[in-house]
Formats: structure tokens, C-alpha cells, sequence
């Protein structure tokens, strides 16, 4: 079930949907994110065929941080409309959950990706996508 929605669907239009699941992980006071030429993005992706969300953010981390991670609790899930520069209408539908990163494995796949720790304290406006900055505000008014 989709608990918030961004954006407003047109229907005159086919958006394309992409369904992923994406990782917060918190550590003292930071949150690891990945720095794109994009923008800020959480560690996380598309799920692929016959995959689970937790399969699925493992093999994305180690692709995008070169990092294992442990995941926990389902948080929240959201959803975008939004017109993309190279896809079109997008429509991203993402699942979040808690967990930590763990130990440095190998080299990340994806170049142009780069972990970093954000202070919590500083994660207003950082996001490419607004539905993954009200994922992680919702994540630590809980947690």
C-alpha cells in the first residue's frame, strides 16, 4: 500500500512505473546516502524479476557502495509523478526500510555513485526525489 504520493498523474499520459527499494541507514546522528551528478539518492534501486525488496537492497548496495548492509523494519512506502529528462513520465513507486551498513566489500559497480554520511540535521532539499527526503523525516520522527 502506498502511503504518500507526490506529483499528480495526467491521464492523458502512460507513465512508466519502476518499483524499488531503497535503505535508510542512521548512524550517529548521519545518514548514508549516495552522491550522484544528479543529486542525493538513498542506496537502493529497482527490484529486479523474482526478487525480494531485502534481496534487492542488498545487491544495489554492493553495486552503488561496494558495502554489505543488514535490513530490518518496513517503514514507509511512497510514490512520484513526474516527467523525467530521458525516461518521460516516470512513475517511481518505493519501498523503504531500516538497516545498517556493514563492511566494505569491493569497488562499486556503478562510477559515477559515491557513499557518503549527510547530517540528519542537513537533509533538507538534498534529494533528487522529494518522496525519499519524506521517507527518512518519517523514519527518524519514529526511530
Amino acid at each position: 500500500m502506498i502511503e504518500k504520493t507526490f506529483g499528480v498523474k495526467d491521464s492523458k499520459y502512460r507513465y512508466y512505473d519502476r518499483i524499488g527499494a531503497y535503505l535508510i541507514a542512521v548512524q550517529n546522528n548521519s545518514l548514508a546516502v549516495v552522491r550522484t551528478p544528479k543529486g542525493y539518492f538513498l542506496p537502493g534501486g529497482k527490484i529486479e524479476e523474482q526478487e525480494s525488496h531485502m534481496e534487492c537492497i542488498k545487491r544495489e548496495c554492493l553495486e552503488e557502495i561496494g558495502y554489505s548492509v543488514t535490513v530490518s523494519d518496513y517503514i514507509c512506502s511512497g510514490e512520484t509523478y513526474l516527467i523525467h529528462p530521458t525516461i518521460g513520465h516516470f512513475h517511481p513507486i518505493q519501498f523503504y526500510y531500516s538497516g545498517k551498513i556493514l563492511e566494505y566489500v569491493k569497488k562499486p559497480v556503478e562510477q559515477d555513485h559515491n557513499f557518503e554520511w549527510i547530517s540528519c540535521d542537513e537533509i533538507g532539499g538534498k534529494f533528487v526525489l522529494k518522496q525519499q527526503e519524506w521517507a527518512v523525516k518519517k523514519y527518524l520522527s519514529v526511530y
